[in-house]
């Protein structure tokens, strides 16, 4: 019975280093997320609406003043941008987004997969670690996993230069970003964006509502300028969306490792006093009936 009751000790001891551990986490994922959430959120409003500009824009600009970005063409060749993070323990966030990677991988580029030609960019290592095992097939590229130490704009608009020169180049004809929206910590939504070519407003009924721009110096020359700097932008926003996601999911997962923790401490707490107790009556019983056996 000492026995039993050491190990129960011993494994009571081992949670409690763990829940201090979760505890830590918690605390540094939720200064993290202070920050990250402020990013964000001062960068998502601008960001929309210069998307929701540029898709007006293209849809109805006319003549010879569009933009390559713009243009579909048949896929051939495809790249899939996966952003995940660098490190776990955030429960289910880096699944979800591969999880939604894979489903646009099934669904709309299994041909160009079958084909050899799909490229997958990987932001963050646990994407990375996925795909270089299970999508042999593909190319993977890893060369911006580290990219989430400094989320400024002049960084992350290089990776979002070599996609769009890319897809000028004709080396990719689709290119989609699987990332992670941030709405507060406790929800995350894993989506897949199609971020080139950039896509047209919808119409309904037939009517095609033609928006009035004016523009200086020109079309051609404002639009060499323009539809870059917004691309730029929204890659930046898809980043700044998983930076957030990562620390909001950690810090819930944390949150609740603390909270598994106590009641795990508590269950294990009531078996060592039971085990105690029945300890303390037997060695009774034992003295009781010593005694008894003394008088007798």
């Amino acid at each position: 019975m000492g026995a039993n009751l050491k190990e129960v000790r011993d494994r009571i001891s081992s949670v409690k280093s763990t829940q201090q551990i979760t505890k830590a986490m918690k605390m540094v994922s939720a200064a993290k997320l202070r920050r990250a959430t402020d990013a964000i959120v001062q960068m998502r409003p601008y960001a929309n609406k210069l998307n929701d500009m540029l898709k007006n824009i293209l849809s109805n600009i006319e003549g010879g003043a569009n933009t390559t970005f713009g243009q579909e063409r048949v896929v051939e060749s495809a790249a899939v941008v996966v952003v995940t993070s660098n490190r776990g323990l955030a429960g289910a966030f880096n699944t979800n987004v591969i999880k939604s990677a894979v489903a646009t991988i099934d669904q709309r580029f299994s041909k160009q997969r079958a084909a050899g030609k799909l490229t997958i960019v990987c932001i963050g290592k646990k994407g990375y670690e996925y795909f270089k095992k299970r999508y042999t097939d593909c190319t993977i590229v890893n060369d911006y996993v580290e990219i989430f130490s400094d989320l400024s704009f002049d960084n992350i608009a290089q990776v979002s230069q070599v996609l769009m020169d890319s897809f000028e180049e004709r080396e990719f004809d689709a290119v989609t970003v699987s990332y992670s929206r941030f709405k507060n910590a406790g929800m995350q939504f894993a989506e897949t964006h199609q971020f080139l070519p950039v896509e047209k407003l919808e119409t309904s009924g037939g009517n095609k509502h033609r928006a009035d721009y004016i523009f200086e110096p020109s079309e051609k020359e404002l639009l060499e300028k323009l539809v870059p700097s917004i691309l730029q932008t929204t890659f930046q926003k898809f980043l700044l969306d998983t930076h957030a996601s990562e620390h909001g999911a950690r810090m819930t997962a944390m949150d609740k490792a603390t909270e598994n923790a106590e009641e795990l401490i508590k269950d294990m707490k009531i078996v060592y006093n039971k085990a105690r107790q029945e300890a303390i009556t037997k060695e009774l019983s034992e003295i009781v009936g010593g005694a008894a056996a003394l008088e007798g």
